[in-house]
């Protein structure tokens, strides 16, 4: 029998390793970013298009590679960081297993650009499905430019995998974030089709997550610090108030590595039980530092997860650091029996100075002195002599034209002829009820065949969302206007997405002003819902889209009115009244599918009599 097991090409070989490394255009960007912080550089630019389809470039001023470094950078496990096995126990750098560039080159159109400080010239290699097309000396600036292009290019099967571009935007984002909040010292800029996203400056930690998240975030974090043998913790919690229903803000680094811990999530949870909302999820932005040699990193592709030597050591200590930070900034509630709030100093006079009461006796002070007083705002006062008596205020009132209204030869009076009686002969029958609520959750409706049971969420859903992608599509909303204008916050990437939405949400009903910096200004709102949900529906818009939820979704138009039909329909506990309950009923069949939600749940039932009758036996 002849030999059946054989060795793959290389090029097979990267794009099979490359299905780990590089699973989308973030994974590209994380890798780029991480070599140029390995690379000592103190400016870092990301620049994408495409939300990195067409290109990902990351441009840094490190330290450059030479001719022979930059040729041998595009091989399978060559790396600088480590030469022994024993090297990965004391891992200090973001890279250490030499695959990434191989990689990325096995999948795309790459183009590097490269000089060391004291070199001349620079080095200026092209690859193309890791075959390499040319290879030139250049003149560049000092340090590494990489130009990733046409991500996928030779695996169509995994770029028709790829998710629409504001979700791939997001996930780069992300990326994004989960490095520059580890390297505050380090300045990065990102741009997206020519447009500015962040220009961060190098900073301290606090300054940092302020600047990624906007200028509202400073008065909603909460600092922690701990030093132990174990683990030193730094960074930041957010207020339980302004706890969110996404997981958006949540930040675990390990020596600067970013890295994914259900098992300190939960502790951090722990800390803050009994402070949050139902469904509420709490920021934090926490930095550990531990013993390289107490951890292995080398569990994961992607290098998010950690393993632990002592894991339920630091999940304590971690639990009570958070929960002592709380408890010292007094943001967890405390119970006093003994203190009486009555004499608590109010909040305006708090800073003030005590300065003691005054009393001012006027000895002239003669209550009896009628002739000239003095108010207490200080200006004189003269008393009116009465000299007429009450009666004199009716004087003038008897005129010809009042006593010839109440001549009462000249009143006439209307028939008293009796039109009607009070309780009609035939009485009207009494109208009976097509449809009640059970539960608040059931509409239960009589249908020729028997009943028809409307779960009144759900068919409400169906009969938004066929209306808002109406008048997404089609024609416009009816808006109703603010009488003062809501000035909502948000953050770069949330104004960045409302823009690209803005005239979609135009013609749902909302109406918007300016939109400047990270602050928008709604002008007015759809009809069917009031200000206070305004915030609400906008984040959760938000939230939808950038995760594409539902992820089986045909456009951005159609993710947008299934997220605002889950926002805006009523939910289950509120009472109907019986003709809410009928335009229901009536709404729900007049839809083109009135079977099914716009997340493919049932809406209704349908019992007949026969079925009825079969329960009866």
């Amino acid at each position: 029998m002849a030999d059946i097991i054989q060795l793959l090409p290389d090029h097979v070989a990267n794009q099979i390793a490359a299905g780990e490394v590089v699973q989308r255009p973030a994974s590209v960007v994380k890798e780029l970013l991480e070599n140029a912080i390995d690379a000592k550089a103190t400016n870092i630019k990301l620049i994408v298009k495409d939300a990195g389809k067409t290109l990902i470039q990351v441009i840094d001023d490190g330290v450059g590679m030479s001719t022979t470094d930059a040729r041998l950078c595009f091989e399978r496990h060559a790396t600088s960081k480590i030469k022994a096995a024993e090297d990965l126990f004391q891992l200090n750098t973001k890279g250490f297993r030499g695959e990434a560039m191989a990689s990325i080159a096995a999948i795309a159109h790459v183009e590097l650009n490269t000089k060391q400080e004291n070199d001349e010239v620079g080095t200026q290699i092209k690859i193309e499905g890791s075959k390499v097309i040319s290879q030139e000396t250049v003149a560049t600036p000092k340090g590494t430019s990489i130009l990733v292009k046409n991500l996928f290019y030779n695996i169509p099967a995994r770029r028709n995998f790829l998710k629409s571009t504001p979700v791939e935007l997001r996930h780069i984002i992300d990326e994004f974030h989960r490095v520059v909040l580890a390297h505050p010292e380090i300045s990065f800029a990102m741009y997206h089709n020519g447009g500015e996203l962040f220009n961060l400056t190098a900073s301290n930690q606090r300054q940092r997550v302020v600047n990624v998240f906007g200028g509202k975030t400073n008065e909603k974090l909460v600092p922690v610090s701990e030093e132990t043998e174990i683990v030193k913790i730094s960074g930041f919690v957010g207020k339980p108030q302004f706890a969110k229903k996404s997981r958006g803000e949540q930040f675990f680094f390990v020596n600067n590595r970013f890295i994914k811990s259900a098992y300190l999530h939960h502790a951090i949870s722990n800390a803050f039980e009994g402070l949050l909302n139902e469904k509420t999820h709490p920021s934090y932005f926490l930095y550990l530092e531990v013993n390289p040699e107490s951890i292995d990193i080398n569990i994961h592709p992607t290098k998010t997860e950690i393993k632990f030597d002592d894991e339920h050591s630091l999940y304590a200590i971690l639990r009570s650091t958070v929960k002592h930070s709380l408890g010292q900034f007094s943001v967890a509630p405390v119970i006093d029996f003994e203190r009486d709030p009555n004499l608590d100093t109010p909040y305006g006079y708090k800073d003030k100075p005590i300065v003691a009461p005054t009393v001012e006796v006027d000895s002239t002070f003669n209550p009896f002195k009628e002739e000239k007083r003095k108010t207490s705002f200080g200006t004189p006062s003269y008393k009116k002599d009465n000299t007429q008596s009450w009666e004199s205020l009716y004087v003038g009132l008897e005129s010809k034209s009042n006593t010839a209204i109440f001549d009462t030869k000249e009143l006439t009076f209307e028939s008293e002829e009796v039109t009607g009686s009070l309780f009609s002969e035939t009485l009207e029958p009494k109208k009976v009820t097509t449809s009640y609520q059970l539960h608040r959750k059931y509409i239960v409706s009589t249908i020729k065949s028997g009943m028809v049971v409307i779960d009144q969420h759900r068919a409400h859903q169906r009969i938004l969302y066929e209306q808002l992608l109406e008048n997404i599509t089609v024609k416009e909303a009816v808006s109703q206007q603010l009488l003062f204008p809501l000035a909502l916050q948000f953050s770069t990437t949330d104004m960045a997405l409302l823009l690209e939405l803005k005239d979609s949400l135009e013609h749902t009903g909302f109406a918007f002003g300016s939109f400047d910096g990270e602050q928008v200004e709604v002008t007015g709102i759809p009809m069917n819902i009031t200000e206070s949900e305004v915030t609400i529906i906008l984040d959760q818009l938000i939230s939808d889209l950038q995760n594409e939820v539902p992820e089986t979704s045909f456009s951005q138009s159609d993710i947008m009115a299934k997220s605002l039909a889950k926002s805006l329909a009523v939910k289950t506990g509120d009472v109907l009244e019986e003709a809410a309950q009928e335009a229901l009923v009536n709404d729900l069949f007049a839809c083109k599918e009135p079977s099914v939600s716009p997340f493919n749940k049932p809406t209704f039932i349908t019992m007949t009599v026969e079925e009825l009758d079969k329960k009866f036996l």
